[in-house]
């Protein structure tokens, strides 16, 4: 506790001392050591710290602490420890600037220090052999690292990096791959009582100073506010929740969504495919699978910024119809709607699903990226209210993600899911989807699994957001960025390894006879997108 009130009291002193480093004539020797002694705390039980819970990480991995030492570790880890020695060795007070961290600085993260950036102590982990790491860990004060053994929260990490005690440079997608290995980190019971000997050695410093934005962030309270807080997916629960997650700011969705803002898997007919393309292929591969014509009743449920209504209307005559909870979608799609000169057929409302009225309505219904908002006790609810509403003759189409395991238990993926993206969320097998709709009177006509779609649609997704960074921050904080640009690329990736999948299930109601619908599956690729 002395040596805590010590390293306080120390930067309390400094403080006042901070403006004459923004001119190295001022600064005296005695401020400056005082300097990099706060940023050399807990550097050495920091790195016997990631070397024990790396020591079995089969790869190669990066980090860069607070006072610019690096660190590479893992089994395939070229060096296990470097430090650009001709360069730390002269540093100077003029080293120290009041500049912003770029990716060849290093920041002297105190509390009290959040102007200084030290120069000349960053490594490139740049390299040609193959184990090289392709990203950095950018550790910004002693608590990230601390929290790796002492912390209790599952996804710590996530909001260290929602916060901006923690960066990465340079590959985001392998970096957030660790998440796996930290999920299963094992080690011998000396090597445990090491880590927790060296976590407990580490000084508690107040979070990272500059980022009163990423504490005050209402999407970071709102979400712990909704941990654990679905309980029976009621409609003022879902209601909620839509508007949590859709009503950040259409300015934002419209920067890394394609030009229709179809907030769902695109279809790529080939690898190289632009977003737009694959989005509007989408779009017209739903309405052949539906077989719209003119003079059909298409209700969309979940419509949200309206793309597929419109584009049923414009291409093919539908009168169509278009439901959903967020208020700042139904504005945006009733704006294009009219846009379009489409208001005489087509119409958005904001409405519950268990709120549409009427029996035997529409010809056809979609359902597109909607039904994981349903809740899995309420899937019977869900598929009945579509059956009621479809004609004996009509289509529904269910697009919709699915799990690699049944039920919705608690795992890193489905807490983080619930706590900061989606709070009603919830998701199940493809098998046991099936199994509702047929006890709801459903003959199933055609299944497709379009995983590796999702897969390089989220990919496109990320890359854009990230392409317009500065300008996402005009609508969003830094921490709402940061949230979507980590579920993105964790979705991606949960994609890619089959721990989630996405499906199309077409479907009509159950009765004696013949399906009205052509005998092969040509009639879904004869034709090109619909411009």
């Amino acid at each position: 506790m002395a040596k805590f009130k010590q390293t306080t009291n120390i930067q309390s002193g400094i403080a006042s001392n901070v403006e004459s480093f923004t001119d190295p004539q001022l600064a005296n020797t005695q401020s400056f050591n005082q300097a990099i002694y706060l940023s050399n705390q807990g550097v050495e039980e920091a790195s016997d710290l990631l070397k024990r819970l790396f020591s079995s990480f089969n790869g190669s991995v990066t980090f860069r602490l607070w006072n610019g030492r690096v660190l590479k570790l893992g089994n395939l880890a070229l060096d296990a420890l470097q430090f650009d020695s001709s360069k730390s060795s002269t540093l100077k007070p003029s080293d120290l600037k009041p500049n912003t961290v770029k990716s060849d600085t290093c920041k002297l993260d105190s509390s009290e220090f959040n102007a200084l950036t030290v120069n000349n102590l960053t490594l490139s982990n740049a390299g040609s052999d193959a184990t090289e790491p392709t990203f950095t860990l950018v550790c910004r004060n002693p608590n990230v690292i601390r929290s790796m053994v002492l912390g209790r929260d599952p996804l710590r990490m996530a909001d260290a990096y929602f916060r901006g005690d923690i960066d990465i440079e340079g590959d985001f997608f392998a970096a957030v791959s660790l998440k796996d290995h930290l999920n299963i980190i094992r080690m011998s019971l000396f090597d445990r009582l090491g880590a927790v000997f060296s976590a407990v050695k580490l000084p508690m410093l107040e979070a990272t100073a500059g980022n009163d934005d990423v504490k005050k962030s209402s999407i970071f309270k709102r979400a712990r506010i909704y941990n654990h807080a679905i309980k029976a997916h009621s409609k003022a629960e879902n209601r909620d929740a839509i508007h949590f997650h859709y009503d950040v700011s259409n300015e934002f969705y419209a920067l890394w969504l394609d030009k229709n803002m179809v907030y769902s898997c695109g279809y790529f007919q080939h690898i190289d495919d632009t977003l737009d393309d694959a989005q509007l292929a989408k779009l017209d591969h739903i309405c052949r699978k539906l077989l719209l014509k003119p003079g059909d009743r298409l209700l969309d449920i979940g419509c949200g910024w309206g793309a597929l209504v419109v584009h049923a209307a414009k291409h093919y005559g539908v009168q169509a119809h278009g439901v959903t909870l967020s208020q700042q979608q139904l504005e945006l799609a009733r704006q294009r709607i009219a846009n379009a000169g489409l208001e005489h057929l087509v119409t958005v409302e904001l409405r519950d699903y268990r709120d549409i009225e009427g029996d035997a309505e529409y010809d056809k219904i979609s359902s597109i990226g909607m039904f994981e908002h349903v809740g899995l006790k309420n899937l019977p609810i869900y598929f009945a209210s579509v059956h009621r509403l479809l004609k004996p003759s009509g289509l529904f189409l269910n697009h919709g993600i699915t799990h690699d395991v049944e039920g919705w238990n608690k795992t890193l993926s489905t807490e983080f899911i619930n706590r900061y993206i989606f709070p009603d969320g919830q998701l199940d097998t493809i098998s046991n989807i099936q199994r509702v709709m047929e006890r709801n009177k459903f003959e199933i006509a055609d299944v497709e699994a379009m995983r590796p779609h999702y897969a390089m649609t989220l990919r496109h997704w990320v890359a854009r957001l990230e392409q317009h960074h500065e300008q996402a921050l005009k609508y969003v904080n830094e921490s709402t960025y940061r949230i979507w640009r980590l579920y993105m690329a964790t979705c991606a990736l949960e994609f890619e390894s089959g721990e989630i999948g996405i499906y199309q299930v077409l479907a009509s109601k159950r009765n004696a006879g013949t399906l009205l619908l052509p005998l092969t599956r040509q009639h879904m690729y004869d034709a090109s997108p619909k411009q």
